[in-house]
């Protein structure tokens, strides 16, 4: 599915994000289809990667599910394989970045110079992917266009786009459910290296919202050759959408003004869909079962979800 084209009973709100398309419902519901559209680069790139969206979608239900003794989340129904269905919550304008290790953007950060990133302190003596004491988080602006920004957290608390309280609250959930997520990729010979969380809320209770510990919101590293590569500074074997990246980087192309996206063949996007079936089926012990619904069953299933809301 590249887009969807509903027109849902009592819809209030239609956004279209990079890859979601989602609809709201009395300004109480809100319907989450995952398409199969890909970004890289803050761009959506030209073609659909078949699978994707329920990939994604469907990690995203069963770590939801896994961690919902620590922290309500949204979810109501997951009648599609592309789609969610739950709640309507007012959304914390940041996102929680927490970081087991030193990877990515803060690795580049680090090896500017720099040793503090969102406010936090990084230690001298570190080399790239090595762990960190213990996670750290890096929270970001909410960028609905264009990118997020880091941010610290006492810029959060003195700008007032979260209170004091709210933003403790969401620390601590954050700490937690990344740790219940390294266990859950412990289990799977995976380490959980990097994520983010977004949070919601409803009148006093807060939510956990999106999506959660997939290949697109979060770093993996293979357990097993772990410490042998660290030691030989070696790159890490990684779970994640970075091989988009850097199919993107050899071609020439980085997002920046005036780079055109390369051509993606046939052959390129079927490679990407068998990437993600293989990310599925590592992150979450299942085998992956390619589903095909028509927007009328779509559509059908949809609405009789919320006529039981």
């Amino acid at each position: 599915m590249l887009e969807s084209t509903f027109k849902f009973p009592d819809q209030t709100a239609f956004y279209k994000g990079k890859v979601r398309d989602v609809y709201t419902i009395e300004d109480k519901w809100m319907v989450m289809f995952v398409s199969d559209r890909i970004s890289a680069f803050d761009v959506v790139l030209p073609r659909p990667i078949p699978y994707k969206g329920q990939v994604l979608n469907q990690i995203a239900a069963i770590m939801l599910d896994a961690t919902k003794d620590i922290v309500p989340n949204w979810v109501k129904s997951v009648p599609l394989p592309n789609a969610t269905v739950g709640l309507k919550c007012e959304t914390f304008p940041v996102e929680m970045v927490v970081r087991g290790n030193l990877t990515g953007h803060a690795w580049r950060t680090y090896k500017s110079g720099k040793r503090e990133l969102c406010g936090v302190t990084m230690p001298d003596g570190l080399k790239e992917n090595d762990y960190f004491a213990s996670p750290i988080i890096t929270p970001t602006t909410k960028a609905h266009e264009g990118h997020d920004e880091d941010i610290s957290r006492e810029e959060i608390i003195s700008s007032g786009l979260v209170n004091k309280e709210d933003y403790e609250q969401l620390e601590k959930y954050t700490l937690a459910l990344f740790q219940r997520g390294r266990e859950l990729a412990a289990k799977r010979g995976l380490i959980l290296v990097d994520t983010k969380y977004e949070f919601g809320k409803i009148g006093d209770t807060i939510y956990l919202i999106d999506e959660i510990h997939t290949p697109d919101s979060s770093r993996f590293f293979y357990a097993e050759g772990y410490e042998e590569k660290q030691k030989a500074g070696e790159a890490q074997k990684q779970l994640s959408k970075e091989f988009v990246r850097e199919w993107l980087m050899e071609n020439g192309f980085q997002g920046k003004e005036g780079q055109q996206v390369p051509e993606m063949t046939d052959a390129f996007v079927e490679s990407v869909t068998n990437r993600y079936i293989e990310l599925f089926e590592n992150i979450t012990g299942q085998p992956f079962k390619k589903e095909d619904v028509s927007k009328e069953d779509s559509e059908k299933k949809i609405i009789e979800v919320l006529k039981g809301l």
